[in-house]
């Protein structure tokens, strides 16, 4: 088995304007989705990210703190997950809970170096 990388790509929920009660039930989908891949030995670890971004940047390292509405795209969390190939993990990607929200998985192979 591979492991791989699934970067979640999306909107801040508080940006989306979402009700308390839909916050409840998209984490509640959330949980489930995870529940199911940790009981089938597929996520290896992962975790959500906070919407405040410091980047550093170049030889002089210019810091710039931004917020979620100042990035194209998020990068809301992501998990490590065990799986034979691309095809595998698209498959795992399907019960993504954001689809519907706009929001992307990108998948990356995790490179291993032979010491």
């Amino acid at each position: 088995m591979k492991e791989f990388m699934m970067i979640f790509l999306g909107a801040d929920y508080t940006d989306l304007g979402l009700s308390p009660e839909d916050l409840q039930s998209r984490m509640g989908q959330w949980f489930a989705w995870h529940d199911k891949m940790t009981q089938a030995g597929i996520v290896s670890h992962g975790n959500a990210l906070t919407p405040q971004i410091r980047r550093v940047v170049g030889k002089n390292r210019t810091v710039t703190d931004l917020t979620s509405a100042e990035v194209k795209e998020l990068v809301g969390g992501y998990y490590i997950v065990k799986a034979k190939d691309f095809d595998a993990v698209e498959k795992i990607a399907e019960d993504y809970p954001d689809y519907d929200l706009g929001g992307t998985v990108e998948i990356r192979e995790i490179m291993v170096f032979d010491q």
